[in-house]
């Protein structure tokens, strides 16, 4: 069987290359094997420091090229990149594999029998949209699959900017008075909400019946007028989307330009998914899918049913990280929080090793206290701090949101220090986090266990990862930790570390 011949020349290989520092390549390997012979999709949770690293891409990469039939890997173009110029090669090399391997947005025909790589965003478009691009029946891996949903929820999100009105102006020639009417009342109505630092706005109740009257005035004329010509696509793309509450509707505004931008989304994702997953076999593997190894949750919010999950355990020796939990901050939400936390991140900072050339990062989502921390800490330390800027010196401190750090921790060293201002629990200040909050309370779902917890958990395992390369230090400083019923999830989550809720004493100044 496949299995055993993928295990057999993945355990000679690890032999000649060294003791591998991931203790799961041969396990991943035949479940991915396993996965290609049955026809059978798996979702497997690679977690730690192999995630971090890619390490786990060998291992699944051999079975893929062992296979004798056509597959197909989904993954961003950073991944694929390093599979292409890398991975492959030194594959191909060892193993005088000659399986063929191409990169395109389309399979390369019927005859084809090799593996071929794309964009999560060519896959998805043809999954979710007219198709014709892949056959159905091929196995399909996707890697760092953690992205997954933000992919899908980019992919489904519909925008319409002021040129899409001139288009429907034009597209409906007598209808140019209402179109002009209701593009500025929406406009006037984006503009009298008050700012917010993340200058989207939910619609009204009363905005979006305008823009039903328009859609029913548009498609009515379009029954009884021939000479019109068709709706604009972007247009008819957005009318699809066009079901409230069970779509997000949000302006963006650009205050200097007087524009607005209008955006449609679904908010559950599982029923526009689940005619996705039966049409091929699919192997999806990331990090932190979901806190539970069943990945229950996940499985829910993209309608995935039927699969083999697995969550595979962290190297305990070789993931740990040092945690400092400190107990005598108040919570986040109290006023005292703000003054604390400067002192406590302003005492950690002047007790670590400062001739340590990595990098210090702290993480806190909440806006104005970010400006506020980095200005502060700037009177004191100089030009080390930085906010939410890539080009850190030596010694330097980043101040940065969790979005950020998301995006430029690979660009980054890691860093020796990480402190976690408080969990990265989205906020409901945030018009599309209260959307997403306020379409669970009318199905009276647990918002929180449903969306928030899954999405901070996901989100701080991911964030420490770099940590765990040289064992380096991760302060918590949320004291709900400690207060809150689900503070032992995330301690769990966080493991293996060494905890201490003192400062380490090899940090003495």
């Amino acid at each position: 069987m496949i299995e055993a011949q993928v295990h057999q020349q993945l355990r000679a290989l690890l032999r000649e290359w060294g003791e591998p520092s991931w203790p799961h390549h041969l396990t991943l390997a035949r479940l991915v094997a396993r996965a290609l012979r049955l026809g059978r999709s798996a979702l497997l949770q690679v977690g730690g420091l192999s995630a971090y690293q890619g390490e786990y891409r060998l291992s699944y990469l051999i079975a893929l090229m062992m296979w004798p039939g056509p597959a197909l890997i989904v993954a961003p173009d950073a991944t694929a990149q390093r599979l292409l110029m890398v991975e492959i090669p030194r594959l191909q090399e060892k193993l005088r594999l000659h399986k063929p391997v191409q990169r395109g947005d389309r399979w390369p025909g019927n005859t084809f029998s090799g593996l071929l790589i794309t964009t999560p965003e060519v896959w998805l478009g043809d999954r979710l949209g007219p198709g014709g691009r892949f056959p159905d029946g091929i196995p399909t891996l996707i890697d760092d699959a953690d992205n997954l949903e933000l992919w899908l929820r980019q992919q489904l999100t519909v925008d319409l900017t002021p040129l899409d009105w001139t288009h429907l102006a034009l597209a409906y020639p007598d209808h140019q008075g209402l179109i002009q009417d209701v593009h500025v009342a929406l406009t006037h109505a984006a503009f009298q909400h008050p700012a917010n630092p993340y200058h989207r706005y939910l619609l009204e109740e009363g905005d979006g019946h305008q823009l039903q009257r328009l859609h029913q005035v548009l498609t009515a004329n379009r029954a009884t007028l021939q000479a019109e010509g068709p709706m604009p696509p972007q247009w008819d793309a957005f009318w699809q989307q066009f079901n409230p509450p069970d779509h997000l509707l949000w302006f963006t505004v650009d205050r200097d330009r007087g524009h607005m931008a209008l955006h449609c989304a679904p908010v559950e994702l599982a029923a526009t998914l689940a005619p996705v997953w039966p049409r091929q076999p699919v192997v999806l593997i990331g990090a932190s899918l979901d806190p539970d190894a069943g990945a229950e949750n996940f499985r829910q919010r993209l309608g995935l049913d039927d699969l083999t999950c697995l969550q595979f355990a962290p190297n305990r020796h070789n993931d740990a990280i040092q945690l400092y939990l400190p107990t005598h901050l108040p919570l986040p939400n109290t006023a005292q929080f703000q003054g604390a936390l400067h002192q406590e991140i302003r005492r950690l900072l002047s007790v670590s090793h400062l001739d340590h050339p990595s990098p210090t990062v702290i993480l806190l989502d909440d806006l104005p206290l970010k400006g506020q921390l980095g200005a502060a800490l700037a009177g004191e330390f100089g030009s080390r701090v930085q906010v939410e800027q890539a080009d850190l010196g030596p010694n330097g401190i980043l101040v940065s949101g969790w979005e950020f750090w998301r995006q430029h921790r690979d660009l980054l060293p890691p860093p020796a220090l990480l402190i976690v201002a408080t969990l990265p629990l989205p906020s409901l200040e945030n018009p599309l986090v209260a959307g997403r909050v306020a379409f669970h309370k009318r199905r009276r779902q647990d918002w929180f266990r449903l969306y928030l917890f899954p999405t901070a958990m996901t989100e701080l395992q991911r964030a420490i990862a770099p940590l765990r390369l040289h064992q380096g230090t991760v302060a918590l400083l949320d004291t709900r930790v400690h207060y809150r019923s689900y503070g032992a999830q995330i301690l769990d989550a966080l493991s293996p570390a060494a905890c201490t809720r003192s400062l380490p004493t090899e940090w003495g100044p």
